[in-house]
């Protein structure tokens, strides 16, 4: 099998290695060789979560696979308000790959809303082991405590739904609860409500510089819970 890889460089200083065709997988590295190296073992532990959350397993008869990168894309930041390049600051441009213009099948949208299902239970039972006292914790070095990882998590999931203006009405961001558990809760209930009615819809939508898709809004929400979960317990290790 040929494992189609993405290559997205300049992702907050790290290089990310996609695997396009399952949604959750991928590799982090300090360059591009980093990512591109380690995503084989990514895809085995892919393979492996998956199983522990199933015995229907989409991916389990996959042995001997091979690695063929397919597109390259450079991230950078630009203004606001001129949507010109900037140096620092402004806002960063995300990776557009020609796989995210695909609409996303039924099948996909399913697959999809039980990976999601298992990320969140993964979220849930990280935050299982940590003290109350521990949640606003800052170390040093740190952007967040895990409670403002919490928030993040929340606004960025937020933020990829309003890009296909799907933040209407109960969803706008000053209607969302302000304790973080209860916005991850509200947000991703309205991701699990709006995947199944995104497929087969050819739907691209470009805002602030960047381009947004129904594959490319599941691609980007299942990376970046499943990439906290892991700064989660970091942080769970530094306070231990």
């Amino acid at each position: 099998m040929i494992l189609v890889v993405g290559l997205e460089n300049e992702n907050e200083g790290r290089a990310l290695a996609w695997a396009l065709d399952f949604p959750g997988c991928f590799a982090a590295g300090d360059d591009a060789a980093g990512a591109l190296m380690r995503l084989p073992q990514a895809f085995i532990k892919y393979q492996d979560w998956i199983a522990a959350h199933t015995r229907d397993s989409w991916v389990a008869g996959i042995g001997d696979f091979d690695v063929r990168l397919v597109e390259t894309c450079d991230n950078y930041r630009v203004d606001r308000e001129t949507l010109r390049g900037v140096s620092s600051g402004g806002i960063e441009i995300n990776a557009w790959f020609r796989h995210d213009w695909q609409p996303l099948s039924m099948q996909e949208a399913r697959r999809g809303l039980q990976l999601l299902s298992w990320s969140r239970a993964d979220l849930l039972a990280a935050l299982a082991e940590v003290p109350p006292d521990r949640m606003d914790v800052l170390h040093a070095g740190q952007r967040w405590s895990i409670r403002g990882v919490l928030g993040h998590i929340a606004g960025a999931e937020w933020w990829y739904l309003d890009q296909l203006g799907l933040t209407a009405g109960k969803l706008e961001r000053t209607a969302l609860p302000p304790n973080p558990l209860d916005r991850l809760a509200v947000v991703r209930a309205a991701l699990e409500a709006a995947l199944p009615a995104l497929a087969g819809s050819r739907l691209v939508v470009g805002g602030d510089g960047e381009l947004w898709s129904p594959r490319k809004l599941l691609r980007r929400a299942l990376w970046h819970e499943l990439d906290h979960i892991g700064h989660i317990y970091q942080l769970i290790l530094m306070g231990s």
